[in-house]
């Protein structure tokens, strides 16, 4: 099970459904998926892998709590974060086209 979506699925399972890869920044990569409880299309941001074993989850923690504080008319909602099965991640509002949660 080397395929990043088929894990992503597998850690995610009965949350969000991950469809594909929308993009990938420096410390992360963004994926489309489905929250499926409120059957929408959302924006998961996970940290990659290599990251989190070399530097720790420490920057990501602090741009979750600092993306869940925020409110403004321009800025993605914030909607979830957690860990599940070591795979450490926060669900936004999508929009389609480029998307600021793709750039960091």
């Amino acid at each position: 099970m080397n395929d990043p979506i088929t894990q992503l699925n597998a850690a995610l399972d009965g949350r969000y459904r991950i469809e594909r890869e929308l993009g990938e920044g420096g410390m992360a990569t963004v994926y489309l998926a489905e929250d499926i409880k409120h059957r929408r299309s959302v924006a998961v941001k996970v940290l990659r892998p290599e990251l989190a074993a070399a530097v720790g989850a420490d920057r990501f923690l602090r741009e979750i709590e600092t993306t869940a504080g925020l409110r403004h008319p321009h800025i993605l909602p914030f909607y979830d974060s957690g860990v599940e099965d070591g795979v450490l991640f926060y669900v936004m509002s999508f929009v389609e086209g480029r998307s600021s949660v793709v750039s960091s």
